[in-house]
């Protein structure tokens, strides 16, 4: 049985943002929940980067729900988006002045 277009290009996305994933995403996200971990606070590039990649996780879990065999990854990465993001707010609201 062929695969449908819509199919095989669902799998080439998919394959993209794995890509994409291995070799950006998760080393800069890992970066940033150490660093929250510590205590720091995030700069305006890395909280950008964290409202791009909820974006890109909202998209994936659209594709996700087509090929189920990414769905823990994306599952998983929206858990450490969601951690890192909780840690930073935590840390913003120590650093606040008044605190």
């Amino acid at each position: 049985m062929r695969e449908s277009g819509n199919n095989r290009r669902d799998k080439g996305v998919a394959q993209v943002l794995l890509m994409r994933l291995e070799n950006e995403r998760l080393p800069y996200a890992l970066k940033l929940k150490d660093r929250v971990d510590s205590g720091e606070r995030l700069s305006d590039f890395d909280t950008q980067f964290l409202k791009r990649v909820m974006q890109e996780g909202r998209e994936a879990r659209i594709l996700a729900a087509k090929l189920p065999q990414y769905q823990e990854v994306v599952n998983r990465m929206a858990a450490l988006y969601e951690e890192i993001t909780r840690k930073a707010a935590e840390n913003e609201t120590k650093t606040a002045p008044g605190h």
